[in-house]
């Protein structure tokens, strides 16, 4: 192979082997005679020696080539960026003044007596520097170049402790690892499934699992008791740019177990994980938030808690106002709330403008302000129409502290919490309240069972369609199904929806009713179903479960933003694969083999 104007000759690996790895080296090696073998991180000549940083997917060694190694010395000179190397030479221990403290083998280097060139490299098109800004598309492209990259192989080494901590802890707690079908039925669960095409059973379809739910709670119904899956599960969703079409979750089920049982065994999962991988103790036992409370005070169901800015109902300081906005949202039915942003509370009029228009953006009428002069005084434009000291007292009941600012804003209800919930995660992120390596986990409990779509009139799942009712609401099904709570859960992170589970209808009568009060009737239920409603009447016993997001749990502890970064070959934001470019289209002769005929969309 030529590398610009020079031939690279290359030589086999034979009967060589390494004897320690790129991390391995340490001060009392010295004088040791040791085989490396890895990539050319970077080539540096210097003083008429040529350094080289060998790297591995465990660190990095510096390794030195001395003019009077002759053939090696040859060799070193044609290397560069990315070459793959087995180097042979004595360790020797740097003198104080050249060691590298950002290295774990920084007290040493490899003197070369012998190199072969295992393989050269073109120009990588991804340098292989975590001090590179990159193009995503580029990247994903060249993955198997960019995963070499050190923040990558450290969040791939990431990624399977966690999984190991997971089987680890679960296997400590009796839980049995079955693989579950991936060729299944479809059914309805919410998203669209991928369908593959029978050839054996000409115009039918498999599906792709959107989760292994329905068989997991066969495996109960089996006698399985305590079951786990590192799965891989497929959604045909919409398109969201931190979304793939196959995903991993961390799935479990539990025979004669309720909510408690299961939230204590992901607490201890996760309790194990954190401290053996990340070296963090987490709080223990994690606190638990009812559904309609996260709504009224953080306007989402999975509020970060690694900062406050909780919203309170201020009406009643408001009530005797004839401030116009006020006054016209108190007599219309609407509600006001106020939130209180740490440390800003003498935010300039230029910055309260830009936090007014934030606000706007996310379906606000805007904002009003409450801050303080620079002597302390208060400082609002709505102070004259409100009064001091209803001010004051605002101010005291919404927890503001002398350095916060004190936001306002008024609308219908639904909107307002859901906006203001919006506002709260962009504050905290335009002024970094929330550190990536501060884990704040919590449960959002008592869910709503359904939910009702306007647009197309209909009751859906709020989670899906096999999550039972609590007991004292199972009378609600037949009169107000709406109003009806799920002994449901989710586990949140960090603002993250980490994992969502419920107990389970395990009796027929039950699951047949919640089929029919989403729109089934029996015979569709039994259609689409029966396989599960039998089940049910040969001995099913009481069962509950989660299933844990692995990408974003490794995501949250690697402090990424993007699952994307946690993932070894991912799809980009379209669902496609920029590395083997799939999805492609299928020949002629395999659409004939499966019995198909493709008609593309028309413009």
């Amino acid at each position: 192979m030529k590398v610009g104007e020079k031939s690279v000759k290359t030589e086999p690996i034979g009967s060589l082997r390494r004897t320690h790895t790129c991390d391995e080296l340490r001060s009392e090696h010295d004088g040791q005679r040791v085989t490396l073998m890895g990539w050319v991180h970077r080539r540096r000549d210097l003083g008429g020696l040529i350094f080289i940083d060998l790297r591995d997917r465990y660190g990095m060694t510096q390794v030195i080539v001395d003019p009077a190694q002759g053939e090696a010395f040859e060799k070193a000179e044609r290397v560069r960026s990315e070459f793959v190397l087995a180097v042979i030479g004595r360790v020797r221990v740097r003198p104080g003044e050249t060691r590298n403290a950002n290295i774990n083998t920084g007290d040493v280097e490899l003197v070369v007596e012998e190199i072969k060139i295992l393989n050269p490299s073109k120009v990588a098109p991804v340098q292989v520097s975590d001090y590179q800004n990159v193009d995503e598309a580029l990247r994903l492209q060249y993955r198997y170049v960019d995963l070499r990259r050190p923040s990558m192989t450290q969040n791939m080494v990431l990624r399977h402790r966690v999984a190991k901590a997971v089987r680890d802890y679960l296997d400590g707690q009796n839980f049995l690892e079955i693989e579950t079908p991936t060729l299944v039925r479809s059914t309805p669960e919410g998203a669209r499934d991928y369908l593959v095409p029978s050839r054996v059973h000409p115009g039918s379809f498999y599906a792709l699992p959107q989760s292994p739910q329905i068989f997991k709670q066969l495996l109960m119904v089996s006698g399985m008791d305590r079951y786990f899956q590192i799965a891989r599960c497929f959604r045909d969703e919409d398109l969201r740019a931190d979304r793939q079409p196959e995903f991993t979750q961390i799935d479990m089920e539990m025979s004669f177990a309720g909510q408690d049982d299961v939230l204590g065994v992901v607490e201890g999962m996760l309790e194990h994980m954190f401290r053996t991988v990340m070296g963090v103790d987490i709080e223990m036992p994690f606190p638990r938030m009812p559904y309609h409370e996260a709504i009224e005070f953080y306007g989402s169901d999975k509020p970060d808690m690694r900062y406050d800015m909780r919203f309170h109902n201020v009406e009643e300081y408001l009530a005797e106002t004839e401030f116009k906005v006020f006054k016209a949202a108190l007599e219309g039915g609407d509600s006001i709330r106020a939130i209180a942003l740490p440390g800003q509370a003498t935010a300039s009029r230029k910055v309260q403008g830009e936090l007014d228009e934030m606000a706007k953006g996310h379906g606000l009428a805007g904002v009003f302000f409450v801050g303080r002069n620079e002597d302390g005084s208060i400082k609002s434009s709505i102070l004259k129409h409100v009064g001091e000291e209803n001010i004051q007292g605002m101010m005291e009941f919404v927890g503001a502290g002398p350095d916060d600012l004190v936001l306002i804003s008024a609308g219908p209800k639904k909107e307002l919490l859901s906006g203001l919930g919006k506002l709260r995660v962009d504050l905290a992120r335009k002024y970094e309240l929330a550190a990536k390596d501060n884990f704040k986990l919590h449960w959002v409990v008592d869910f709503p069972l359904f939910a009702y779509d306007a647009e197309e009139d209909a009751v859906y799942p709020e989670h899906h369609p096999f999550t039972s009712p609590h007991a004292e609401d199972f009378h609600l099904l037949d009169s107000e199904p709406l109003t009806a709570r799920a002994a449901a859960y989710d586990l949140v992170i960090n603002g993250n929806e980490a994992a969502s589970g419920s107990v389970r209808i395990h009796q027929r009568e039950l699951q047949e009713k919640v089929l029919e009060c989403i729109g089934l009737s029996l015979e569709d239920a039994r259609q689409k179903f029966g396989f599960l409603l039998n089940a049910f009447e040969y001995g099913a016993p009481p069962h509950a479960g989660i299933a844990l997001g692995l990408d974003r749990l490794v995501a949250i502890c690697a402090g990424q933003d993007s699952i994307r970064e946690v993932l070894a070959f991912p799809k980009n934001a379209s669902a496609f694969c920029p590395l083997t470019e799939a999805p492609v289209e299928a020949t002629q002769e395999q659409l004939d083999l499966l019995h198909l005929k493709v008609e593309q969309p028309s413009a």
